[in-house]
C-alpha cells in the first residue's frame, strides 16, 4: 500500500485543543450541533475486547456518500494491513502510525484544534476522533450536486467558447486553469465572516498585475472576513471606491475566457462559493462597452460593432432628454416638415413632453422588470405583448403621441445593446435627472447635466485607477484598443516592439 504524508497543523499550538477524553468531545459536539438532524455520528470499537472507541462525524446532506464509504474502506484496510487486526490494535499504535507514517489518502489531514474540526465538519468533511488522542483526522468528503457547465445565460455569443461558470467554486477555478496553464497564475483563498463562512478566492497573474493595485485590493478584501458574504456583489460593495455612484466600478462575467483575458491584462478576478459570476477588478468605463466576442470576430466588423455600442450608449442616455429639449425650448432647430408632423401627432395630448416621457418610461421599466421576474417561458411573451398593447392603447387614448412611443422604444433598445447589464442600469438612473433638466432649462440644462456626468466620470476611481483610463489620462499605447479593435498582426507587432524595446 502506498502511503502519503499527512498534512498536519500539529506544529501549531491550538487555542482550543481537542479533549483526550472521547466522551468530553462528544458532549461538546452534541452541544454545538444540537437539533442538527442531518448530522451523522458513528461510534467505532477496536482493540482487545473492543474497549477502545473512535467517533466519526459528518453531515449526510453535504458529504458525498461514495466518498464516506471509500474513507471507511481505507481505514479498514489500514487497520488490517498496516496497524494490525482490529481486535489487537491499541490506541498507541494508531497514534504512532498517523503521526509518523501517514495514511493512504491525500485528502487526509491531522487537526489539533477543536474549532478547526468543527469547521471541517461544516465544510462537508468526515472527522474522526480517537479516545486518548488530542488530535483528530479529517477526510475530504464534501460533494454537493451542482449545476452542469452550460452556455452563458447573460453573455451569449455567435462565435467563441460557450462554457459558463457555475455555483461550484472548484469547477470555476478548474475552468480558469484549463485556459491559463502558467505557474504565475496565483490563487489566494479566504473565508467570509459571520455565520456563513463563505469561501472566497481571488486570483491574478504574477508579473502582469501592478503591485500597488494588488496591495490595495488585498487591503480592501480583508473586510470580507468581518461580515457574511452571500454573493459576489457583497464583495463589490466592500471594495468599491464610491458607494453612491450610479456607474459600476467593476465588471461581472460568466465567461472563463473573458476572465482569463482580464487576467492577462493585469486584472484581479474574484470568485465566491455559491455564485455563478466572477468579479473583475478594476472595471474601467471603456471595458464596460466591450464584449469578449470583439476578439472572436474580424477586426473591421468588431470595430463597427464597438462604434454601434458607443452610439447606443449616447442614445440610451440622452434621446428622451434631447426630444424634450427640442420640442419644449428649441423647436426652431427641428426641420419644418418634421416639426409639423410632431405637432400633428401631439394634438390633443393633455401632458407636456416631460410628463409624457415620464409616463412612458415608467411603463417601459415596469414591463422590463415584469419580464425579468416572470417565468422564462412567458416572460418574453408578456413583455412584447404588453409593450404593443400599452403603446397602442396609450396612443388611442390620447395619453402619449406616436413619436414619444418611438423615442422611448429606441431608448430601451439602445440600452439592450450595451454588454454590461450594470452599465444599462446606470443609464436608467441618470436618464431621469437629465430629462428633468431638459424640461426646466432646455439644451442648457441638458449640457449642464452631461458636464456633471463627465466631471463625475473623470473623478471616479476603481481600486484607485482612473475610471476613464486610457482616455483620461491619455495612454497612447492602450488608446488604440478603445474605439477600434486592432488586428492580431498589429497587436503581435506591438508586443514584439515592447519586448525588444523598439519604437
Amino acid at each position: 500500500m502506498i502511503t502519503l504524508s499527512l498534512q498536519s497543523d500539529a506544529t501549531i499550538r491550538p487555542s482550543n485543543p481537542i479533549p483526550k477524553e472521547l466522551h468530553e468531545t462528544r458532549k461538546r459536539l452534541d452541544e454545538i450541533f444540537r437539533d442538527c438532524n442531518d448530522l451523522k455520528c458513528l461510534t467505532w470499537q477496536y482493540g482487545p475486547d473492543m474497549k477502545h472507541e473512535a467517533y466519526s462525524v459528518y453531515f449526510g446532506t453535504i458529504a458525498e456518500r461514495k466518498k464516506v464509504n471509500y474513507m471507511k474502506t481505507v481505514l479498514q484496510d489500514l487497520v488490517m494491513h498496516e496497524v494490525g487486526p482490529g481486535t489487537e490494535v491499541l490506541t498507541e499504535n494508531i497514534i504512532s502510525h498517523f503521526e509518523k507514517h501517514g495514511v493512504s489518502d491525500e485528502s487526509a489531514q491531522i487537526v489539533a484544534s477543536f474549532d478547526q474540526t468543527v469547521k471541517e465538519i461544516l465544510n462537508g468533511n468526515l472527522v474522526i476522533y480517537f479516545d486518548s488522542w488530542d488530535k483528530a483526522l479529517s477526510f475530504e468528503t464534501s460533494g454537493m450536486e451542482s449545476r452542469q457547465i452550460t452556455e452563458p445565460a447573460n453573455e451569449s455569443v455567435v462565435q467563441g467558447p460557450r462554457e459558463s461558470t457555475v455555483e461550484n467554486i472548484n469547477k470555476n477555478i478548474g475552468l480558469l486553469r484549463q485556459r491559463l496553464m502558467s505557474s504565475r497564475f496565483k490563487l489566494i483563498k479566504l473565508n467570509g465572516g459571520g455565520e456563513t463562512n463563505t469561501e472566497i478566492v481571488y486570483c491574478y497573474l504574477e508579473g502582469r498585475v501592478k503591485p500597488d493595485l494588488l496591495e490595495e485590493f488585498k487591503r480592501r478584501i480583508e473586510r470580507a472576513k468581518q461580515i457574511e458574504i452571500l454573493e459576489t456583489s457583497y464583495v463589490e460593495e466592500l471594495i468599491q471606491d464610491v458607494t453612491y455612484s450610479p456607474f459600476p466600478q467593476f465588471r461581472y462575467t460568466e465567461r472563463p475566457d473573458a476572465a482569463v483575458a482580464s487576467l492577462l491584462d493585469g486584472k484581479i478576478v474574484v470568485l465566491v462559493q455559491g455564485t455563478g459570476s466572477m468579479l473583475i477588478c478594476p472595471g474601467l468605463f471603456v471595458e464596460l462597452l466591450q464584449s469578449s466576442e470583439d476578439y472572436y470576430q474580424r477586426s473591421m466588423y468588431a470595430s463597427m460593432v464597438r462604434w454601434l455600442r458607443i452610439v447606443a450608449f449616447f442614445l440610451a442616455l440622452t434621446l428622451p432628454s434631447v426630444y424634450i429639449a427640442l420640442t419644449t425650448f428649441h423647436s426652431e432647430m427641428i426641420p419644418t416638415n418634421l416639426l409639423l408632423t410632431i405637432l400633428d401627432t401631439r394634438e390633443g395630448i393633455p401632458f407636456p413632453a416631460f410628463f409624457e416621457a415620464l409616463i412612458m418610461e415608467f411603463f417601459f421599466e415596469l414591463l422590463r422588470e415584469a419580464g425579468i421576474r416572470l417565468p422564462r417561458p412567458v416572460g418574453s411573451a408578456v413583455s412584447i405583448v404588453g409593450a404593443l398593447v400599452i403603446g397602442e392603447a396609450a396612443i388611442n387614448a390620447g395619453v402619449a403621441s406616436p413619436i414619444m412611443v418611438v423615442v422611448v422604444a429606441l431608448t430601451g433598445i439602445a440600452s439592450f445593446a450595451i454588454p454590461q447589464y450594470n452599465m444599462a442600469i446606470a443609464l436608467r438612473i441618470i436618464r431621469l435627472p437629465l430629462m428633468a433638466l431638459s424640461a426646466a432649462f432646455g439644451g442648457f440644462g441638458l449640457m449642464f447635466g452631461l458636464l456633471v456626468v463627465l466631471w463625475h466620470l473623470c473623478a471616479l476611481r476603481s481600486l484607485g485607477q482612473p475610471y476613464l483610463s486610457p482616455i483620461q489620462p491619455a495612454d497612447p499605447n492602450s488608446l488604440g484598443d478603445v474605439f477600434i479593435r486592432p488586428s492580431v498582426k498589429k497587436r503581435l507587432g506591438r508586443s514584439f516592439k515592447h519586448r525588444t524595446g523598439e519604437g
